[in-house]
């Protein structure tokens, strides 16, 4: 699908007809991470304040979180916004979660998922992590979502300002390559370890 999308480097595109709709699949790229950073703020307040983690479990714990999302980030990236368009239907559906970004990838109000999205998604995690991981859930699920933030504004970063001219930069440019180049890989925005893992990172 990604080889017909031609990126545009400005404009717009309606995907619902309905208004209400229409609104939800657009936000501010400050409202999501407003959100999340208070959320995993209020996670780990509630796991010092009602656990019995210790402090250096605690850290550990917030970290793996965000190591965690790397990987999520990349599958997600990879199998569910790339999924194959074997139908009409599936076509459709790629094009509304993902195809749209990669025609207008310019798109400020298409950089993250409407927060009502997001807030649920991160409410269904708090109740599947804590059946796993129990009490150590207040400490992990804080690193993932600062994770998933982080890549929020790394993705708000690449796509509006131009690349610093540090050891960042390289971050710019494996995204771009995703976007102009080689759809079919680097799947990584914020990271580009798992695409070295899997063997996806693409020149």
């Amino acid at each position: 699908m990604e080889d017909q999308i031609k990126p545009k480097n400005q404009g717009t595109k309606r995907l619902f007809k309905n208004p209400v709709l229409e609104k939800l699949t657009r936000t501010h790229i400050s409202i999501p991470l407003s959100i999340f950073f208070s959320y995993a703020i209020a996670l780990l307040y509630w796991s010092v304040t009602h656990t019995t983690l210790s402090m250096a479990m605690t850290i550990s714990m917030f970290f793996i979180g965000m190591i965690s999302w790397t990987f999520i980030e990349y599958l997600v990236h990879r199998y569910v916004f790339h999924m194959g368009a074997e139908s009409e239907k599936r076509a459709k559906l790629q094009y509304t979660l993902h195809g749209v970004h990669h025609e207008f990838p310019k798109d400020k109000e298409r950089l993250a998922m409407p927060p009502i999205v997001s807030i649920t998604i991160a409410t269904l995690l708090l109740f599947f992590f804590r059946m796993i991981l129990g009490d150590f859930v207040f400490s992990f699920l804080p690193g993932f979502l600062v994770g998933y933030a982080s890549y929020l504004s790394v993705h708000f970063m690449i796509h509006s300002f131009q690349p610093p001219k540090n050891f960042f930069k390289i971050i710019w440019i494996n995204h771009s390559i995703h976007h102009y180049k080689n759809g079919d890989g680097v799947y990584g925005v914020s990271s580009p370890l798992w695409d070295y893992v899997f063997g996806t990172m693409k020149n």
